[in-house]
């Protein structure tokens, strides 16, 4: 049986990038993202050229394609879903739609038992794209647009890890009404490796690759608890 290559792919935010992995492996066989907030459509197929140079057997090799669906930029959405879909459908195999939520928040999740740790969004106009995790990767807040007074309100007392581009909004409001909460991560963009492994882990058959604008039923986040699951186990730790 072949071994599990991912190539992953990410547009939604503020860089483009591009990763391919193995399943299991602990750092990606190559990975490169350029800081952007325009410009994705013209560098994201270079970068995919690149990275592949460096994967064993090269496209045919690929087992299943992972990429960002949002929130984020509109057209930073399509262009990574469309060149997503493109190359599932040349190799014909599976194309994953992974949340910029998941994305960003899988690296702090269980970090600290009893923290949550909260992906903001910066939606503009004052409000936030919005999504709580606890420290076992279940969700607590479920996706939604939102000021971050009524966000902090929503996900209640902390302590809270707050990663994404909005997380200074939260935590600005969080100082304000003297809410235990700290910046955990950078907030560009989320980091193309985890991607990539939460696009591992996924079922095709509940993660389609198609925009996520907040607007139900258009796609179900990735859920990361598995994630959190699959790296106990390989630990050999209690779940």
């Amino acid at each position: 049986m072949p071994e599990t290559m991912i190539l992953a792919l990410d547009t939604s935010m503020s860089a483009a990038s591009a990763c391919v992995s193995l399943a299991g492996a602990d750092e990606p066989i190559a990975s490169r993202s350029l800081p952007m907030d325009r410009g994705h459509a013209e560098a994201l197929m270079p970068l995919v050229a690149e990275v592949m140079q460096a994967a064993p057997g090269g496209f045919p090799a690929l087992t299943r394609v992972a990429v960002t669906i949002g929130p984020g930029s509109f057209t930073g959405i399509r262009v990574g879903v469309a060149a997503a879909r493109a190359i599932g459908l040349a190799g014909n195999i599976p194309v994953i739609g992974v949340s910029t939520f998941s994305a960003f928040a899988a690296p702090w999740i269980g970090k600290e038992q009893g923290q949550i740790v909260a992906c903001a969004i910066d939606a503009r106009h004052g409000n936030v794209y919005i999504q709580a995790f606890d420290s076992n990767g279940y969700i607590v807040l479920s996706p939604r647009l939102s000021t971050p007074r009524e966000a902090l309100r929503a996900i209640g007392a902390g302590p809270l890890c707050l990663v994404g581009s909005g997380a200074a909004l939260l935590a600005a409001e969080a100082q304000s009404i003297g809410s235990n909460a700290v910046i955990c991560g950078p907030a560009g963009a989320p980091d193309i490796h985890q991607v990539a492994r939460l696009g591992l882990i996924a079922d095709p058959a509940t993660a389609p690759a198609r925009p996520y604008y907040l607007k139900p039923p258009d796609a179900k986040p990735v859920p990361i608890r598995r994630l959190r699951q699959v790296e106990t186990n390989r630990a050999g730790l209690p779940e």
